[in-house]
Formats: C-alpha cells, structure tokens, sequence
C-alpha cells in the first residue's frame, strides 16, 4: 500500500508538471497573425526528451528535417558550454553529475527521442573548428558546413549592449569516444574536437572553408574546399566560412551559401565539381561585399553575409543576407526574381566575452517553408529581435509571427536555425547562450501532441 501511495504521489505530480507545462504553451507562445492569414502555432514545452548520459547542447547551428521527419540537430561542442557545464569532462573531473557536450550530430524522431549520433575527426576529412547548420538530401545524405569562429568586429562596428534604436520597431517588446567534445561513441566517429557565430578560442588547425557530406551513419563520403585555403569569391574549388547548404537531388547539385566570399555557389553533389555562382542580384559578386549596414541607404548590390539557402518545391532558390535585412530569391540559373526586406532598422552588436566573439545582426538569420503543397509562408529566423517571422512567399511581406526574448518554453535568446516537417511543425535551434531546440505545433494539436 505504501509504494502504491508513493507511486501515485508522483502521478499526481507529473500531472501537475504537465499541466503547467500545457499552460505555458498555451499562454504565451502561440504565433500572432495578422488578419487570420499566418499559420497558428504553439509550443510544445516537453520536447525533446531528456538527453541522456548528462549530455547538454552547446550552441545550436543547425537544424533540418529529413523524408522520414527526423529531426537533425547539429551544435558547436564543448568550446560553447560554460565552465560549470562542462565539469564532468575536465581533467580531473570537477562534478560528478554535471555535465558532457552532447555529439556534434544528433538525429531525433518526431516524439524527440534519439535514433543517432555522429561527429567529429575522422579520416579522410576535417571536422569544422566550428560547425555551421546542416542539411539532409532526398538521398538521406547529411551535409555539415564549416562556417568557422566570427571575426572581430571591424573597425567602427557596432560593439557592446545594442542600442534600443536599432531594434525592428515591430518585433516583440525587449526584451560519439570523449575527447573535447566529450561525447560517447558514436557509430565508429573517432574523438570529437571542438556555426559559428559566437565561441571561445579557435582550436588548432587552419581557419573553416568547407563543406562535408556523410552517409545518415556518418560515414564520410564527400569534402568540397580545404580548410585554411580562400582564393576569393571567383574560385571553382574554394570556399570561405560557408554557413549553409541546399541539394537539389534531381540535378544532383549542392548550393552553398559561401558567406565569407558573399556568393551562392553550386557544385556537383556526388563530385564535388564547379557549376556557377552568382552574388546579390545575380551579380558578380566581390571580396569586399556589401560593406557595413546602413538601414537609411539603398540596398547593396552586394551580400553581406550569407546564412541561408534553400530550394522551394517549384524550384526557386531562396537566399538570406542576414545583416542586410533582405531575402533574396533567384531562379536555379542566378537570374534575380526579387527580395524582400524585413525589419529594415535592424543592425546589430558584436561582443567579445567568455566564448570570443559573439555577433547578433540583422533580421534574418534562417529560413523554412511552411509544409502546405503550395509552400504559402516562410518562417523566418530572427536571432536579434527574437521572434521567428512569418512571411507570405509570393509577396515576401510579414503576415505574422511568434516567439518572444526570454528563457521560458515559447521564447528566445538567439534563434538561428528553423525547420518545418510533413505535419506542420516548426523546430528552431538557439545559438550563443540559448543552446536550445524547441518544437512548435500547429495550435489544432495538443501541445503534447508527439506527430
């Protein structure tokens, strides 16, 4: 009788857990349309499931959905975990119960438990100082850029706490083998080393400039570019801090969003070789890019930085200028259809702290299509306002959003990378300090709900 009292004790308390946890999500994390035309979402507060073996994330710099609706997750490691959270891998250990970075690639089913793992040196490839998101083709091959540590600010940029004025007036109020990675062995990965916006020190070796693609089991099967070498924005064989990817599986060719060269450039997916490239406005682009950010001047014929690129069902090719506030959108070609620019007074701040240098700039950081056959929206990552934006595709004009700075369920500290699934789930991953993904339904579901 008593372990039957004790046992519904805990019912009664996991009942009220969850009952709170429902209350949350249903309180404040449902996205705000406008005139009833955005999709209508929520959080769901439980998911994922714990991570096990005291794993925790360091900053999330990617995440993708494949076929199947697996969730892929990839993270900078232990180099962006604090100190406190890092004690179970120090040498000697400084805790007992607290902490391990988890794999830098984690794959998740739809109820958030997790199905693989894999990440870092391996042979025959090079493991990215610091990784940026990561993609899964139609094929199941999974692409991981090396998107490399920030650079120090330049001259002049914007440094320290942002200045309110610089804030989108419409975004929400202010608001596997242990190594340096410290994982467990993951489907035969040797020892993990340590996207990088925002980290400590770079780990040894030359500077990220490429892209690796593995098997869904992380075998290596493909690398484009060589760590260390940047020829410039004209090269056919080198990149520079790429921070995305897109496959157009049919064509078997590879878009990358080459955002230190300011260019979208396309290669064969199963060799590796040349096909084109073309930067804003389908124009040839140049080392010095689009320059600092001026919301009151014309917009650049240049990118600045490019963080995002993906390929719509009728074969558009969208592009993010991150601290440029704009969405590109090309034909698979290069020619220029149109852009549309969100959240125009949005700079920005670059801080340098615990994890080096940290920058939050510009409105739009990464994006996702909504899962209707017609692709009617766009969600859109906006780390330094806080808020996931939702866009109408054919005009690019914001129609809603959702999110809001803070730590609860349902909020930010940096949202940096977005995926949607079959179902009409949203999946976001924080960066810096937020260290987090989060899954968001579509509000007709429970908030619980595990489809």
């Amino acid at each position: 009788m008593k372990r039957m009292r004790a046992v519904g004790s805990r019912g009664i308390l996991l009942a009220a857990v969850l009952a709170v946890a429902a209350g949350v999500a249903a309180r404040g994390a449902h996205a705000q349309g406008r005139g009833g035309a955005a999709p209508s979402l929520r959080v769901n507060p439980l998911w994922p499931r714990p991570l096990p073996n005291h794993w925790v994330f360091g900053s999330i710099t990617g995440v993708a959905v494949d076929a199947q609706d697996h969730i892929w997750v990839t993270h900078r490691g232990a180099d962006s975990l604090e100190g406190n959270e890092k004690g179970m891998m120090a040498t000697p250990t400084t805790s007992s119960v607290c902490c391990v970075a988890a794999p830098f690639v984690i794959e998740f089913d739809t109820a958030g438990k997790i199905l693989s793992t894999f990440g870092g040196p391996g042979q025959g490839y090079q493991w990215p100082q610091s990784p940026g998101s990561l993609a899964v083709d139609a094929k199941g091959s999974v692409w991981v850029t090396a998107a490399g540590l920030e650079p120090p600010p330049a001259p002049g940029a914007a440094r320290g706490r942002a200045n309110t004025a610089n804030v989108d007036p419409d975004a929400p109020a202010p608001a596997r083998g242990r190594g340096a990675a410290g994982a467990a062995p993951a489907r035969g990965a040797a020892p993990a080393a340590g996207r990088g916006r925002g980290g400590a020190a770079a780990p040894a070796g030359p500077a990220d400039a490429h892209v690796i693609k593995f098997s869904k089991d992380g075998k290596f099967l493909l690398q484009i570019g060589t760590p260390g070498t940047m020829d410039g924005p004209d090269s056919q064989t080198t990149l520079n801090r790429p921070a995305a990817v897109a496959v157009d599986s049919v064509a078997n060719e590879v878009y990358v969003a080459d955002s230190g060269n300011h260019r979208i450039v396309v290669f064969d997916s199963e060799t590796g070789a040349y096909k084109r490239h073309w930067g804003a406005y389908g124009e040839k682009p140049t080392a010095a890019g689009g320059g600092a950010y001026d919301p009151n001047a014309a917009p650049s014929r240049q990118f600045r930085d490019v963080t995002c690129v993906d390929i719509s069902k009728d074969g558009m090719v969208y592009v993010c200028d991150r601290t440029s506030d704009r969405i590109q959108v090309f034909q698979k070609n290069g020619t220029f259809v149109k852009e549309g620019i969100l959240a125009k007074n949005t700079t920005g701040v670059t801080v340098t702290g615990q994890f080096g240098v940290v920058s939050s700039h510009g409105s739009v950081w990464d994006l996702a299509f909504s899962s209707d056959a017609q692709q009617r929206f766009l969600f859109v990552a906006d780390g330094h306002n806080k808020v996931v934006r939702i866009v109408q595709r054919d005009t690019l004009a914001q129609v809603g959003s959702f999110g809001d700075g803070g730590r609860q369920p349902g909020r930010f500290l940096a949202v940096g990378s977005i995926a949607t699934d079959s179902h009409g789930n949203v999946y976001t991953g924080e960066q810096h300090h937020g260290k987090r993904v989060q899954k968001w339904v579509p509000a007709a579901q429970p908030a619980g709900g595990t489809r």
